[in-house]
């Protein structure tokens, strides 16, 4: 079995292959916190990447959203080649990383054109795309959706079918939906069902997002708690997440949100990307990960050398 990973350096998570990470994951008992970033927005720190400041509040995981596999931008990084843009934040942070496909609904996806979540051909949850992620050094994808794009379950299952087949043995899967994504008949308790769990899984996908209790109406902590156990029965990890800007709440709402997630079970603990454009507010991210293990842990994460 791998090192927890709320225990591991920059050093060991080099080493680590799929189900090391896996293992690793499943190993910290629901104290491993993902935080989401947007690259392509004005870092919070002008200079530093949003990634490096919520890897500095407590991450263990960093999950880029918006990120392009065919034209990769984060900004703050130092000049770096295209196609080094991953396993230089890696350099920088210690941190795995991982990003978001979208298997989305061609006609949503014109109707956002004009908004912030406009989609490209270098996000969409393709083989090709995530053969490309993998070559970057992308150590997850997960399929989900922002808003208004329109990413049903069944295109998340098609999709993670046609990536399963040639990445499975390669990159970490983990599938699902943090809110409706703009599909009607697909939002409250019908985001995600057991069957579309059975689905996700027969489709190859390692690990099950769920929308955090309390960030979706008709999402509570019990029914959570069911679907998590549900997934864990079947061999699956769990996300749950917060994808309703409540990342930029108070701290005593994601506190509340924190425990939660972690009465019903939880394998990882993701806070979402717009407290700030481009990543959850600092005291929150720390708020979280104090909620989930405690000073502890929390100050380990914060205080360890990327040089270890």
């Amino acid at each position: 079995m791998a090192k927890r990973m709320l225990d591991c350096t920059a050093s060991d998570l080099r080493g680590f292959t799929k189900e090391d990470y896996l293992s690793s994951i499943a190993g910290s008992e629901g104290r491993v916190l993902a935080c989401e970033c947007i690259g392509v927005t004005m870092p919070v720190l002008a200079d530093v990447t949003n990634a490096e400041f919520a890897a500095s509040m407590g991450a263990d995981l960093l999950l880029l959203n918006m990120f392009d596999v065919d034209a990769p931008v984060v900004n703050g990084l130092p000049e770096t080649a295209p196609e080094e843009t991953v396993r230089e934040l890696k350099r920088l942070t210690g941190r795995m990383v991982g990003i978001n496909l979208e298997p989305v609904e061609e006609k949503m996806a014109a109707d956002n054109d004009g908004t912030i979540w406009r989609m490209s051909a270098g996000r969409k949850a393709t083989a090709e795309n995530a053969a490309r992620a993998y070559e970057m050094g992308v150590d997850m994808v997960l399929l989900t959706g922002n808003p208004g794009n329109g990413v049903s379950n069944r295109a998340i299952t098609d999709s993670l079918r046609a990536i399963s087949a040639g990445m499975k043995d390669k990159l970490i899967l983990a599938a699902g939906k943090m809110h409706a994504s703009g599909i009607v008949g697909e939002g409250g308790e019908n985001i995600i069902t057991k069957e579309d769990i059975d689905e996700f899984i027969d489709a190859g996908a390692d690990i099950i997002l769920l929308p955090a209790p309390g960030t979706v109406p008709g999402i509570t902590m019990e029914y959570v708690r069911e679907l998590i156990a549900y997934a864990h029965g079947k061999g699956a990890l769990t996300i749950t997440a917060i994808g309703t800007s409540q990342e930029g709440a108070d701290v005593d709402t994601v506190r509340r949100i924190a425990l939660m997630c972690k009465m019903a079970g939880t394998d990882i603990h993701h806070i979402g990307d717009t407290g700030y454009p481009g990543m959850a507010l600092p005291e929150n991210i720390m708020a979280y990960s104090v909620a989930i293990r405690g000073v502890r842990h929390t100050y380990h994460r914060m205080a360890v050398s990327v040089n270890r």
